[in-house]
């Protein structure tokens, strides 16, 4: 009698089984899962629990929240500041890869350079206006970001740490503008180099040192403009990418963005 109670309990749970995986294997979820192309769009699902599924294992819905409060999308809220801001990093980025075909980074060739790209290649006029006047909107753009954000009180809790992750972005903005800003090696750069230096060599302890660094010697050389163009080219865009990903990523984890006060 008891073995045939413990069978019979046995098959019960086996028909559970083999039930419940023919309804979650026909679910969206699955489908979502292990149907090629599950990075495209496919529409919502049928419950909250399949479809937060669909939203953690497909790449284009992760970039957007399953729910978006009402003021978040308001134009006259967020101004869109934020979004721009991103807009223009990207165009910087794409400007400035064109513009690293026809450049030099060589105290004989810089300006040289800048010049030839007025004249004689095609689009190089437009393309470097569009990169320089686009990292002018982009310092105005991520400061009047932070001054929204400061009005509404989005930096108190629980966004404290964002709030520290903008000013750190706020400064790799900065940092970007002034590295591009010598590397046409003009009058205006050449004095801009003297006095930025200048004034990091009177940071304390390890001024002189930082000095020496950043100028590769105890002067101006041709050294010093190879050294700010990788500054420029590579290490801040490299930890800009880094620091954007992590912005991004705490609006999503804190609750998307905060409400008027």
């Amino acid at each position: 009698m008891v073995q045939m109670l413990e069978q019979k309990s046995r098959l019960t749970i086996k028909e559970r089984m083999t039930k419940l995986n023919e309804s979650l294997q026909g679910s969206q979820a699955w489908n979502s899962i292990f149907r090629p192309g599950s990075i495209f769009r496919k529409g919502y699902s049928d419950s909250p629990r399949n479809r937060s599924y669909v939203v953690m294992n497909s790449v284009l819905y992760h970039l957007h929240p399953v729910k978006v409060k009402r003021h978040a999308v308001k134009v006259s809220y967020t101004l869109c500041l934020g979004g721009l801001s991103f807009f223009l990093f990207i165009l910087l980025t794409i400007t400035g890869i064109f513009l690293m075909f026809f450049y030099r980074p060589t105290s004989a060739n810089a300006w040289q350079d800048i010049q030839s790209l007025h004249t004689s290649v095609t689009f190089g006029l437009m393309v470097r206006n569009m990169h320089r006047w686009g990292a002018h909107l982009m310092v105005l753009s991520v400061f009047l970001h932070m001054a929204r954000v400061f009005y509404h009180g989005a930096y108190k809790a629980p966004r404290e740490f964002n709030w520290v992750i903008g000013v750190i972005l706020l400064t790799l903005t900065l940092l970007l503008s002034f590295t591009g800003y010598l590397l046409p090696w003009d009058q205006l750069a050449l004095w801009a180099v003297t006095v930025g230096t200048n004034m990091m060599g009177y940071s304390p302890v390890i001024g002189s040192q930082v000095r020496f660094v950043l100028l590769g010697g105890v002067e101006i050389g041709p050294e010093t403009l190879l050294r700010w163009y990788v500054l420029h080219v590579l290490l801040f865009p490299f930890v800009t990418v880094i620091f954007l990903a992590i912005h991004f990523w705490r609006v999503r984890k804190d609750g998307g963005i905060s409400g008027p006060l």
